[in-house]
């Protein structure tokens, strides 16, 4: 028998992070993410991990343990429930995370173990598994240790070496050096910070940043930052503490995570400092910090809604302050946000936000420095990139093979890739396919690429409906075909054009033995197809309607 790694994703676009680890009859889960939708991705509201090769062997699962509370991380948990029953191992906040979550889901009685990772240790199958605590941008995350036949595994996801984090508890870093010290095979650890050179900066330093602007606010402030950064929430309700303002939650999101991890003890604010929404509006504007969700600019969002004016409970008036405290990094997202901030802009509000060199965000992931600590602590013999793109995971080995790995000790994996180790050599497997399963609406799974390129289709060229009335005993049309323009050209404006082409469309068809609808359908989408391009430029998708009459 032998070790396997599966990279069923996570390991070339940053999100979706799903990881196996198999021996034998025994599998266990590592993370279980979703992922955003490209600007290509028309109507798709999420992207979740290939899980097929899971389910297939689900007889050999034991569990699914989980590092952090971010979405990337958890968000496909639901979906894996759904497939099938395993227990989900977590640490306190991340578990209140899921368990929220599952609730939004209307999945009931999922086997949820809590660790502590200051003293627990996993037996799960063949596996010994021992989390410990590192640093990154959500309370509470942790790296795992995973004991197997073949050795010792360190599982390191996102990370980055803080000795000032907000909660007080810094990367444990005597107790990964006491488990790496009898050796370790393999190290699967974050990429994304490959390319930025020195260290990352400490999450202690922007409460400072975030202090200077808000003292010189005169009127209302709006903080935003991811929902789940909740070290970062605690730094701007620390700072409305001292300027004596008063902190409301706006946002389903942002509400509820806090929530969470106020009454889970990772946030902590004196009573009287936080109002619920009603509250705060009968205060002075001057004495109002909010905290706001929808950093990434999201239609609907509570920003989103504030920006565009039409949010039910509170306005964004010329003189306030809004304060983003993030990147825009999910994919699409940048668009988005710019169009906030020049709302905002126009609006005559002050904003601060993440292109005007301000430092008042900080990324959760490792720089070169972090990594070169990592790797010297763990000190493996292979090396496997994961969490970042395939530029990060090539700087990522480069590093390593400054150390002295040899080019074959570092494996960069595509989605479905396997490592296979024995006898304490490494080498790649054969691929697991893997396709992208794409979540629209209720639907899973049920959007593929030609759905997709339909939609890009209508986005772009519009939609043309020919409606053909067909007198099947006789087979002829009968009247002139109605053409009717949806996205395509302005019918109005171009009712003539249309009604040339409907005469064309049936000059062209009485030329023809009419024997059925769908060779009439087809002939109207060959005809029209061709016209349409030829006359505008333009490639409308055709739909054509056939009424026997």
């Amino acid at each position: 028998m032998s070790l396997k790694f599966l990279a069923l994703s996570g390991t070339t676009g940053v999100t979706e992070n799903l990881y196996v680890y198999e021996y034998g009859n025994d599998m266990i889960i590592v993370d279980c993410g979703i992922g955003f939708p490209d600007s290509g991705m028309y109507g798709v509201d999420l992207v979740v991990p290939d899980m097929d090769y899971i389910v297939k062997n689900k007889h050999k699962l034991r569990g699914a343990i989980i590092t952090h509370g971010h979405e990337d991380h958890i968000g496909a948990i639901p979906f894996l429930l759904e497939k099938l029953d395993t227990t989900i191992y977590a640490s306190k906040l991340t578990a209140g995370f899921i368990k929220d979550k599952l609730k939004d889901y209307k999945i009931r009685g999922a086997k949820i173990h809590v660790f502590n990772p200051e003293r627990d240790t996993l037996s799960i199958g063949v596996f010994k598994v021992t989390p410990f605590r590192i640093s990154h941008s959500v309370p509470d995350a942790v790296a795992l240790a995973i004991d197997t036949p073949e050795g010792m595994m360190f599982h390191v996801s996102d990370y980055k070496f803080d000795w000032t984090p907000v909660d007080g508890k810094p990367f444990d870093i005597s107790k990964a050096s006491i488990l790496a010290s009898g050796g370790v095979l393999g190290l699967a650890s974050d990429s994304l910070g490959a390319t930025n050179p020195g260290f990352t900066v400490s999450e202690k330093e922007i409460e400072g940043r975030v202090e200077v602007i808000a003292r010189k606010s005169q009127g209302q402030i709006f903080f935003t930052t991811m929902s789940s950064n909740i070290s970062r929430v605690q730094q701007a309700i620390n700072v409305a503490g001292r300027l004596n303002r008063k902190v409301a939650f706006f946002g389903r999101s942002i509400d509820k995570k806090s929530e969470i991890a106020r009454k889970l003890g990772y946030l902590h604010f004196p009573k009287n400092i936080v109002l619920d929404r009603k509250e705060i509006l009968n205060i002075k504007p001057s004495q109002r910090m909010c905290l706001v969700s929808g950093a990434y600019g999201q239609p609907g969002s509570a920003l989103y809604r504030m920006a565009m004016g039409t949010h039910d409970q509170i306005k964004i008036q010329k003189g306030d302050t809004v304060i983003f405290s993030g990147d825009p990094s999910p994919p699409g997202s940048k668009a988005t946000v710019d169009d906030l901030v020049d709302k905002f802009i126009e609006m005559g509000v002050d904003i601060h936000y993440y292109d005007m060199q301000e430092d008042l965000h900080v990324s959760g992931h490792g720089s070169q420095e972090d990594i070169n600590i990592l790797f010297s602590l763990v000190k493996p013999k292979y090396y496997i990139p994961i969490g970042g793109t395939i530029r990060h995971n090539r700087a990522y080995r480069e590093m390593a093979e400054s150390l002295g790995a040899k080019s074959d000790q570092v494996f960069e994996l595509s989605p479905g890739d396997v490592v296979e180790f024995k006898n304490n050599r490494a080498r790649k497997a054969k691929k697991i396919p893997i396709q992208e399963v794409l979540v629209d609406g209720l639907g899973v799974g049920d959007v593929g690429s030609i759905v997709l390129r339909d939609r890009q289709i209508l986005a772009k060229e519009g939609v043309a409906i020919a409606v053909l009335q067909f007198n099947r005993a006789e087979r002829r049309l009968v009247g002139r075909p109605d053409i009717i323009s949806r996205g395509f050209v302005f019918e109005k404006q171009h009712k003539d054009f249309l009604v040339a082409t409907a005469d064309k469309l049936k000059e062209i068809l009485i030329k023809k033995k009419l024997n059925s609808d769908s060779f009439i359908k087809n002939e109207t989408i060959d005809f029209l197809e061709k016209y349409f391009n030829k006359q505008t430029g333009r490639r409308p998708m055709i739909i054509p309607v056939v009424i026997e009459v």
